[in-house]
Formats: structure tokens, sequence, C-alpha cells
């Protein structure tokens, strides 16, 4: 059995059994979701991440499960994300941009596809976008300046960062009603070309997090001014939109 799955398709049947044995008919859905379900997944580099949801009686017994997250940890299973039905249905007016990145881009692994009736009101989506959007400006402003402008911090600071935009991409893209791409790069694209920012400046991040670009402490610092005021452009944007 290879350490990391070649496709995350490989370890379904197992996964399943295991997460079975351990909670039977309080097993309601397991769900794939993030890159390993899309065209972004990379062995051995991206994560894999499954959606577990559980009866409300199930999700009393998540102690029953140590030793089985344990044992998928070494493969690079992440731990799951174990709620209910109710939780969900209840968290979708303070975390739709989640719950719509997970609806649009998750495979249905075992049984009843919990995500994919979901629906979403679109003021409940605007405002969580312009409250991320308008934190993660001031984040990338404070951590732009713990970075004193050295190299490996800065590159450390837009791989963390940059994910977080391309669901926010995602979500802005919903609201004007067009289509969402389905890589992360298309997806940047497409929501700079969608609010008529630079997207050399998404171009270059993600070629930086992917590890194709090494731009020197310059350049590097040019680009991230660059990044913070593009977002801040984009918060602008969103604040406009009222309630």
């Amino acid at each position: 059995m290879p350490r990391y799955p070649e496709r995350p398709g490989d370890i379904f049947e197992d996964f399943i059994e295991d997460y079975r044995r351990i909670f039977g008919r309080d097993l309601v859905n397991i769900v794939l979701y993030g890159s390993a379900a899309g065209a972004d997944y990379q062995p051995g580099r991206s994560d894999i991440n499954f959606l577990i949801v559980l009866t409300d009686e199930g999700i009393e017994h998540l102690d029953h499960a140590f030793e089985t997250v344990d044992r998928w940890l070494k493969r690079r299973v992440a731990v799951p994300l174990f709620v209910t039905e109710a939780y969900i249905q209840g968290s979708l007016d303070v975390f739709p941009i989640e719950y719509l990145d997970m609806k649009r881009r998750h495979t249905h692994v075992y049984g009843r596809d919990v995500l994919g009736a979901l629906s979403f009101e679109p003021e409940h989506v605007r405002l969580q976008c312009e409250r991320e959007i308008k934190g993660k400006l001031l984040l990338l402003r404070e951590g732009f300046l713990q970075t004193r402008g050295k190299v490996r911090e800065l590159e450390a600071l837009i791989k963390e960062s940059l994910p977080a935009f391309v669901a926010l991409f995602e979500a802005l893209l919903f609201l004007k009603d067009m289509e969402i791409p389905v890589t992360k790069r298309d997806v940047l694209r497409a929501g700079c070309g969608a609010f008529d920012l630079d997207a050399a400046v998404f171009d270059e991040l993600l070629a930086i997090r992917e590890g194709r670009s090494k731009p020197g402490a310059d350049q590097l610092v040019d680009l991230f001014k660059a990044y913070l005021k593009t977002v801040r452009k984009l918060a602008l944007i969103v604040d406009s939109w009222g309630g």
C-alpha cells in the first residue's frame, strides 16, 4: 500500500470501511473536498480532505476515531471535518463561502450527498466576502511589516495567504452569476477580469506558491505592495455593493 495515494479515489474503499466500522448507522455522508477533488491535486503534496457527516448521536463519540484518524494522517489524509446536518444548515449564513467552495468542488464518496442539496442567500455570501477581504487586507499589511522585506518570510506569507483568495473569487463570481472555472489559476484570472484587477499580480503570486518563480528581495517587496493595492481595490468594490 503506497504511503501517499496517486489518486484520492484509490483510498475510498478502505476509508469508507474504517468509518463504517466505527460509526455504523450514524455515518450519514462522506465527501472529498478541496484540491483533492479537483484538477489541482498533486500526489504527495496536496492534502486529502474529507467532510464526514454524522448523526447527532454519532457526533458524541468522536473519541472512537482516535486511532483511525492517526493512521490516515500518515497517508496525508487530513483530520476529517466532522459535522452534523443541523450544523451545516445552521452555518450557511455564517460560512457560506466555505460551503459554496465545498459544494462546487467535491466528490461524493459515501451515503447521501448532503452538500449537493445546499442553497445560498446572496446577501450572506456578500457579507462574508466583505468581512473576509477587509480582514485579509489588515492581516496582509501586518504580515508584510513583520517580514521586514526578507525573501523567505515574504514567500511564506504569499503561500499561506493566496488560497483564501481563490475561495473569495469563487464566491464573488457566484454573486455576479458568472461561470466559475475549475482550476485555481483560472479562478484567479476570471476574478481579476470580472473586477478589473491586475491578473499579472495573481499569476506571479501563484507561480511563487507553486515554486515556479523565485524573485529577489526587491522584486518581492514590489510584488507584495501590488498585492496589497489590489486587495484594497477589491475591498472597496465589495464595500460599494452595500447591503
